[in-house]
C-alpha cells in the first residue's frame, strides 16, 4: 500500500501533529498503513517524535521541516512519520530506549531512522539545517543515512535486529524461572533505594545535584514513603528542601501559579517555561504531604495558586484538563512570563516597592530574555496579612499579563494525566475543605467516563474525537482517581466503576500466565513490540501505577483476591526491576506500598469528629472508609468487631488492625506516627 504523496496530518486530533500539517514534508501519522508503505517501497523510515510544548521541537520544525530543500530530501529518501509522544508514549518509549542504548542522551525532538519493518538503527535528537552547535546539518545526516542504507543494508539490518532485541529485553523482559517466587520472601528495597537517591541529592537546593534540575516526583515519592515507614528524617528533609527551593525559584510561576517542566540551572532559577499537567498534579500531591507534616504555609499557598491555575487556564469544555502550555509565545521562549522592573512599576505604582522587597528580578549569565521573577532570597512565608497583600499585587500583575499574547495550549485530554489531576485535586479538596476543588475533580471524572466506548477508556480525547485504545496507565490512574473520590464522597458508584476498569485492565492488558500487564492493549496492531511499561518517566511507570491502583481498590473493597493480584504483580515487577539500571523507583515505591497498605475505618455516626482529622493528614498508604449502618466488605475483611453506637475509628496497617480509637486527638497522633505494627 502506497499512501498519497502529501502531508497526511491534517485529519489528526493532536495539536502537535496539527502544528506540522502544513509542512512540505509528506508526514504520515504512526499507523499500520504508514509501516506498510515503508515495506512496500523498501524505504527506511524517518521517525520524528515530539510534543506541542517542546521548545526545541519548534526550533527544528522551523529550521528543517518547514524548509522546502530539507523536505525534498526527506520525501525522496524516506517514509516520514510524525508522532506526538504524549498521544503515543508506547512508541516514544521504544525508540527513546533504542537511542539511549546506542550511547546517546535522550530528549525531544527524538529523531530516529528505522528499517522498513520499524526496527531502529540510528538516531539523535535536535538537528539544525546547517552544521552548528557541534551538530551536523540535517541534510548531511539524511544523505549519509541514505548512503549507508544503500551500501551497507545487510549490516544495518543485523545491527537493527540486535538493537531491537536489546530494547525488548529491557522494555518487555521475561522473568527467569522462579524469580517471582523468590521475591515473595524479600521485602521491597525501599530504604536501600531511598538511601541511594538521597546520596545524589543537592543538600543546599534540593533535587539531584547539578543541572538541569527536574522535579523528579518518583524519586521524591520514594524518599517520602521511606520517611513514613522508617522515620528517616534526612529523607523527609530532602523532599522538603527540594519543594521549598522549587516553590521559591523561577521554575515556579509566582504570578499565575504552576510549575514549569524543569530548570536549566542548578538553582531552580531559569525555567524551561512549558507547563505540564502531570508535573503540577504531582506537585499538589507532594506539597499536600509536606503541609500535613510541617504546617508550613508556603505549601498551602502554592497548592492554592497551582489549583487556581489549573481551574483557570487548563480546563477544557466539559471539565477535563488540557495537557500543557507551550514554552514559547511570539516566537520567544518564556516571553509571556517575564518582567522588566519598569513594567512592574507601571502596573503597581507605589506598591511596587513592597513587592520587590520580597521578590527579585534576575538575569543569570547566559540568559538572553527579560528578567525572571522569583523569591529565592525570601522563601519563608511572611505573616498572613503581608502574604495576602503580596497575593493581591501579584493578581494585578496577572491581570496585566493576561493582555499579552498567550502561549499555545495543547488541549487534548490525556486520560492518565487527568487521573493524576483528579486524585490530587480531591486530596487537596479534602485537606483544605475546598468542596469546589472536589467538584472540579468530579467534573473531570465525568468527562472521562462519558468518553468511554464499549465500556473501554480512550487514551486521548480532543474535539469530540477519541484516540483508542487506552494504555494500561489510563486504567490505573482512573482507578486511583475513583478511589480518591470515594474517599471524599463515600459514593459506592466510584468503587463499582473502579472495579469495572480493573476488569478491563485485565482483559486487554493482562499478561496471562506471565503475570502483570502490558502497556498497550492486546488488540493494538501497530506497535512493533508490546512493552511492560516498567520504566518511570516524569511520572511513575504504568506498572507502578497499576500496583498502587489495585492495592487501593482491594483495600476499599476488602477483596483479598484483588490484593493477591496486586502483590503478585509487585513481586513480578520487582524481579524485573532489580535487573534494570534505572527508571525503577516507581516499582519499588509501589511494591513497598503494596506490602504495607493502610485502611482507616470511621464510624459514620461520628464523622464530624474523625473525618476532619483524616482529611488533614494525607498519607499515600491509606484508604479511608466510612462505616454505615450495615457491615461492608472492607470491614468484614478487616476482621474486627465494631460497635456502631460508639464513636470510633479503626486503623489497619498491613494485616493487623489496631484497637478502636475513641478520641480524635488520639487518632491524629496515631495517623502521624503510623508504621507497620511489630
Amino acid at each position: 500500500m502506497i499512501l498519497p504523496a502529501r502531508n497526511l496530518l491534517g485529519d489528526e486530533t493532536s495539536p502537535y501533529l496539527l502544528q506540522h500539517k502544513d509542512n512540505p514534508v509528506h508526514w504520515r501519522p504512526w499507523s499500520r498503513a504508514a509501516l506498510d508503505e515503508a515495506a512496500a517501497e523498501a524505504k527506511p523510515i524517518l521517525l520524528s517524535v515530539g510534543y506541542a510544548a517542546c521548545h526545541w521541537c519548534h526550533v527544528m520544525a522551523h529550521e528543517c521541516f518547514e524548509d522546502a530543500e530539507v523536505a525534498e530530501v526527506m520525501n525522496r529518501l524516506f517514509v516520514n512519520i510524525k508522532v506526538d509522544r504524549e498521544e503515543r508514549p508506547d512508541i516514544d518509549q521504544i525508540y527513546m530506549a533504542a537511542l539511549q542504548a546506542t550511547g546517546e542522551q535522550g530528549g525531544w525532538p527524538l529523531t530516529m531512522f528505522l528499517t522498513p519493518e520499524g526496527r531502529p538503527f540510528w538516531g539523535g535528537t535536535y538537528f539544525p539545517k546547517k552544521r552548528r552547535f557541534g551538530r551536523p546539518g540535517f541534510i548531511d545526516v539524511l544523505n549519509a543515512v541514505h548512503t549507508a542504507w544503500q551500501e551497507k543494508q545487510a549490516e544495518i539490518r543485523r545491527s537493527a535486529e540486535a538493537l531491537a532485541a536489546h530494547v525488548a529485553s529491557r522494555l518487555a523482559p521475561r522473568e527467569p524461572e522462579g524469580a517471582t517466587s523468590e521475591m515473595a520472601d524479600i521485602p521491597p528495597p525501599l530504604h536501600e533505594l531511598a538511601g541511594k537517591i538521597a546520596a545524589l541529592m543537592d543538600s543546599e537546593t534540593g533535587g539531584l545535584r547539578g543541572a538541569p534540575k527536574f522535579p523528579n516526583a518518583p524519586f521524591l515519592e520514594v524518599l517520602w514513603l521511606d520517611w513514613l515507614e522508617n522515620r528517616t528524617a534526612a529523607h523527609r528533609d530532602a523532599v522538603l528542601t527540594t519543594l521549598r527551593h522549587m516553590l521559591s525559584g523561577g521554575i515556579y510561576d509566582h504570578v499565575g501559579g504552576g510549575l514549569a517542566r524543569y530548570s536549566t540551572d542548578a538553582q531552580w532559577l531559569v525555567p524551561h517555561f512549558e507547563k505540564m499537567l502531570y508535573d503540577n498534579a504531582q506537585l499538589v500531591r507532594l506539597a499536600g504531604f509536606a503541609y500535613a507534616e510541617t504546617g508550613d504555609p508556603l505549601f498551602r499557598m502554592r497548592i492554592e495558586e497551582t489549583v487556581g491555575w489549573l481551574l483557570r487556564e487548563m480546563r477544557v469544555d466539559g471539565g477535563a484538563f488540557a495537557s500543557s502550555l507551550d514554552a514559547d509565545s511570539e516566537g520567544e521562549e518564556g516571553k509571556f512570563y517575564l518582567w522588566r522592573h519598569e513594567e512592574i512599576e507601571q502596573v503597581l505604582s507605589e506598591d511596587a516597592g513592597f513587592l520587590m522587597d520580597v521578590y527579585s528580578l534576575s538575569v543569570p549569565e547566559g540568559w538572553e530574555g527579560d528578567p525572571i521573577l522569583h523569591r529565592s532570597q525570601r522563601p519563608q512565608a511572611l505573616p498572613p496579612d503581608q502574604e495576602r497583600r503580596l497575593r493581591a499585587l501579584l493578581d494585578r500583575l496577572l491581570a496585566a499579563r493576561d493582555r499579552r499574547v498567550r502561549p499555545q495550549r495543547d488541549d487534548k485530554v490525556l486520560v492518565d494525566w487527568n487521573g493524576l489531576a483528579i486524585a490530587a485535586l480531591t486530596m487537596a479538596g479534602r485537606q483544605f475543605d475546598r468542596q469546589e476543588w472536589i467538584g472540579a475533580a468530579c467534573a473531570a471524572y465525568r468527562f472521562v467516563c462519558e468518553s468511554m466506548v464499549d465500556d473501554r477508556l480512550p487514551h486521548s480525547i480532543r474535539a469530540g474525537r477519541r484516540h483508542f485504545p487506552a494504555l494500561a496507565s489510563d486504567y490505573a490512574a482512573m482507578i486511583s482517581a475513583a478511589i480518591a473520590l470515594h474517599g471524599a464522597l463515600q459514593d459506592d458508584r466510584y468503587i463499582a466503576q473502579a472495579r469495572h476498569w480493573a476488569e478491563m485492565l485485565e482483559t486487554w492488558h493482562g499478561a496471562g500466565e506471565e503475570g502483570g500487564h502490558f502497556l498497550t492493549a492486546s488488540d493494538n496492531a501497530d506497535v512493533p513490540m508490546r512493552i511492560r511499561g516498567d520504566v518511570d518517566d516524569a511520572v511513575p511507570s504504568a506498572t507502578a501505577q497499576i500496583i498502587v491502583a489495585l492495592t487501593q481498590l482491594s483495600m476499599a473493597t476488602g477483596d483479598h483476591v484483588l490484593y493477591e493480584k496486586a502483590v503478585q504483580s509487585a513481586e513480578a515487577a520487582l524481579a524485573r526491576a532489580l535487573r534494570q539500571s534505572h527508571g525503577q523507583a516507581g516499582i519499588v515505591h509501589a511494591a513497598a506500598l503494596a506490602s504495607r497498605p493502610m485502611k482507616l475505618l470511621i464510624n459514620d455516626a461520628t464523622r464530624d469528629k474523625f473525618v476532619p482529622v483524616a482529611n488533614r493528614i494525607s498519607d499515600p498508604r491509606r484508604v479511608d472508609i466510612l462505616l454505615g449502618p450495615r457491615e461492608t466488605p472492607a470491614e468484614r475483611a478487616a476482621d474486627i468487631a465494631i460497635d456502631r453506637s460508639m464513636p470510633g475509628a479503626w486503623l489497619c496497617v498491613g494485616p493487623t488492625c489496631l484497637p478502636p480509637i475513641r478520641d480524635p486527638a488520639v487518632l491524629e497522633a496515631t495517623l502521624r506516627s503510623a508504621r507497620q505494627p511489630q
